[in-house]
């Protein structure tokens, strides 16, 4: 018999049973679909990641108070008091760091603010006025505060559209106070709606001279953050260096396992956040692949039944000639079909519900996300669905090329 008529039988086959042949490839649909969706809205994710670590530009530098995590149990270390303002004035001599060309300390907490009633739990970001260049944002009304303002450590503050729209609704907000850890605050500038840059939520902020959310919001003499910037990118690892040296040599640290801080780079941000969101991917992945093990065992109990209830038709084509090889082939046909059209099933149905989420966070929930199809993962997911069904339909096949024709021809 040849290739073409043993696949046509095949089709045939499973075409006279429609039902059991949509039921039995539902178990591959469902895997192929978890699959594609893991991996474009893993995809979508990362890039969503990655474009908020980015945004306080290249040349930026982190530089981080307490030990470096290496695993959860270092997650407290980050909390630590350790950059205070003679590291601020050590950093900002030049002749420390010749390649440095700005550095803003930050301050940062969550904090109750109130206005004639209203009362909204917002971020207090305590900033200098390099802020602007640093986040690539300024006030759509108002003006931010100035050096004079910091060190003056005046009682103004820039807020976020969030925060006016929640204590001032359609009124001015441009001159009004705000209540802040029983301090008033006076309203000099409001943010654009600018959502989420690396990690911060502005929209939600009330921003205000650093030297002011030390001492009347937070009541602290140490600093969270100091975000540096180089003077070109191409000094960006002499800064760090440098960076290093001032900082061992103001706390008086002469082994760096020692250090009581870290320094972070955009690039070094961004490529470990790749590795991570990469790594949880391939996670969701093999969780999602357990269901194309479960289907093709189910292709395979559905495969047995269907031998045993054909038996009377594999004896008569066996006493009309055909071979064992031939009843082989046909079986394991219509096991392959089955799961290679739950395969492309299942891609349609992944790449259709990810659009759709992708749509939706995008348009509806207002994240900067973007779909993306994984072309590898589709046709990954088509060749292993027709694998599975090469190996889970081998078995039913060789026990129905194994049936002697009086027999089957006798079997009621």
């Amino acid at each position: 018999m040849t290739l073409a008529n043993t696949i046509k039988i095949a089709v045939v086959g499973l075409r006279t049973n429609k039902s059991r042949s949509s039921l039995t490839i539902l178990g591959i649909v469902i895997g192929i679909t978890a699959i594609i969706m893991v991996m474009s809205l893993g995809k979508g994710a990362q890039d969503l990641i990655l474009a908020q670590v980015q945004g306080i530009g290249s040349k930026t530098i982190v530089v981080i108070p307490g030990r470096q995590p290496t695993g959860p149990s270092d997650a407290a270390q980050i909390f630590s008091d350790s950059l205070k303002e003679r590291d601020l004035t050590a950093l900002k001599r030049k002749e420390n760091i010749p390649t440095l060309k700005s550095i803003m300390p930050i301050i940062f907490g969550g904090e109750s603010s109130s206005y004639e009633g209203e009362t909204y739990r917002l971020t207090v970001f305590g900033v200098s006025e390099l802020f602007i260049k640093i986040f690539d944002i300024a006030p759509s009304e108002g003006t931010f505060f100035t050096n004079e303002d910091v060190r003056g450590k005046a009682d103004v503050a820039v807020i976020g559209s969030k925060v006016k729209d929640e204590l001032f609704g359609l009124s001015q907000a441009l001159g009004q106070k705000i209540k802040i850890k029983n301090k008033n605050f006076r309203i000099i500038g409001v943010l654009p709606n600018k959502g989420q840059v690396s990690f911060f939520n502005f929209d939600e902020m009330a921003i205000v001279p650093y030297t002011t959310a030390a001492e009347s919001v937070f009541g602290i003499k140490y600093f969270h953050r100091f975000i540096i910037e180089a003077d070109v990118e191409e000094h960006i690892p002499e800064t760090v260096e440098g960076i290093k040296d001032t900082l061992r040599m103001s706390h008086g640290i002469d082994d760096p396992n020692k250090d009581d801080f870290f320094v972070e780079t955009q690039v070094d941000l961004a490529d470990r956040l790749g590795t991570i969101t990469s790594v949880l991917t391939l996670f969701l992945v093999a969780v999602a692949a357990i269901s194309l093990l479960v289907g093709g065992i189910g292709i395979m109990n559905i495969m047995l039944v269907s031998v045993t209830e054909r038996t009377r038709e594999i004896g008569l084509r066996k006493a009309l000639g055909a071979t064992n090889r031939d009843i082989l082939s046909q079986f394991l046909f219509e096991a392959i079909f089955l799961t290679g059209i739950g395969g492309i099933t299942g891609v349609i149905f992944g790449s259709f519900f990810s659009f759709i989420t992708a749509f939706i966070l995008s348009n509806i929930v207002g994240l900067s996300w973007t779909f993306s199809f994984p072309t590898e993962a589709a046709f990954i997911g088509i060749v292993v669905a027709t694998v599975i069904g090469l190996v889970f339909g081998l078995y039913p096949a060789r026990q129905a090329a194994k049936k002697s024709p009086i027999e089957a021809l006798r079997y009621e």
